[in-house]
């Protein structure tokens, strides 16, 4: 990745941001240093060096790097250890191999991907389907995929 331009974020970006990102605002603690990565192809916001956040299409999603950093409680999804080799090759979800899920999922929510048996972050996707739906269909997508382990920005070194 080649990094176009890098400064520190100002208050009102930054201000709007964690509003956008919701429950994964507490990715930017108060006092962090903050700094944007222009890159291709979506831009990076550093928290204190490390890669936490990217934004596509100017809406902020947590990276898988942001994500290690969180105890999950809500938009999460778990896949058998099956789906693994695929997610880590940036494959979307199919339900089949989901073994779990938030229920208050919803179509369209950012969700974090993580395996079975480590519960350690695999990828970050967005909801095509809802929570319940994801465990119960036998067949179909469940989330599209939007960042993996593997990818340029888990290889980011900032």
């Amino acid at each position: 990745m080649k990094i176009k331009k890098r400064y520190f974020l100002q208050k009102k970006k930054l201000k709007k941001i964690l509003n956008e990102l919701g429950s994964y605002s507490v990715l930017i603690p108060s006092n962090a240093k903050v700094e944007m990565l222009e890159v291709d192809p979506h831009d990076i916001i550093l928290v204190d060096g490390i890669p936490a956040i990217m934004l596509i299409n100017d809406k902020p999603f947590p990276t898988l790097k942001g994500a290690l950093t969180l105890k999950l409680s809500s938009n999460y999804v778990v896949v058998d250890m099956g789906a693994v080799k695929f997610m880590a090759n940036g494959a979307d979800v199919m339900s089949p191999g989901v073994v779990d899920a938030d229920p208050g999922i919803k179509e369209g929510d950012t969700v974090v991907i993580m395996d079975e048996t480590h519960r350690k972050p695999l990828a970050i996707g967005i909801s095509v389907i809802s929570g319940s739906e994801m465990v119960e269909n036998d067949k179909g997508k469940a989330a599209k995929t939007i960042h993996h382990i593997g990818d340029k920005i888990w290889d980011l070194d900032a």
